[in-house]
């Protein structure tokens, strides 16, 4: 990698920092253009450079963050052999995960119904597709030996993520009673149950 492409690398990192950063400190409202230039100290000009507008930026950021959570999730998933073990680490690995980055969990459920997600729809779900293919092959292995019940990759994702996700969004929202080391308690094994074969 040239020195050029570091540079630019390393300008968008600390874009992107600063980014979050200002979201976690100023919340939606506050999310501005401005509020991201005036906190990373680059120009105008540069932030345009490297993401077209701010719903670009604003993109980049939510995949960045959304990869951060696949990672974690697929790092916990592949290491289990048996379905139960996996499917009980990946459910544990999102509650942990949001509980241990906050900021960046805010940012994706926040975000879930926000312009700059439709608009650069194709770019997002192409990300997401990618991080997901490796949890769904993992998945896919364990169906063929019938581990788990053989439902269609879409029906796996509502049922495994849509109660973590619930409960993610109630704690982040702090006008919800939850505590998400309790879910933790709960949630991997009901889960599992929901995926066993019958």
């Amino acid at each position: 990698m040239s020195p050029k492409q570091q540079r630019g690398e390393a300008t968008v990192d600390l874009i992107l920092t600063a980014a979050l950063r200002v979201f976690a400190e100023s919340g939606q409202q506050g999310f501005t253009v401005n509020a991201v230039v005036a906190a990373s100290g680059v120009s105008l000009g540069s932030l345009y450079h490297h993401f077209g507008n701010f719903d670009g930026l604003a993109a980049a950021l939510y995949i960045r963050c959304m990869d951060q959570l696949c990672d974690d999730m697929v790092a916990a998933l592949t290491r289990c052999r048996t379905a139960r073990t996996g499917v009980q680490a990946w459910v544990t690995s999102y509650l942990r995960f949001t509980q241990e980055h906050r900021d960046v969990a805010l940012f994706l459920h926040a975000s879930a119904y926000s312009g700059y997600l439709v608009a650069h729809a194709e770019e997002i779900g192409a990300a997401k597709a990618e991080k997901f293919a490796a949890i769904m092959q993992w998945l896919g292995t364990r169906m063929e030996r019938g581990e788990i019940a053989p439902l269609p990759a879409p029906v796996i994702e509502v049922m495994v993520m849509g109660p973590l996700a619930e409960a993610a969004r109630r704690w982040l929202s702090s006008t919800y009673e939850i505590d998400l080391t309790e879910a933790a308690r709960y949630l991997p094994d009901r889960i599992w149950r929901s995926l066993r074969p019958d």
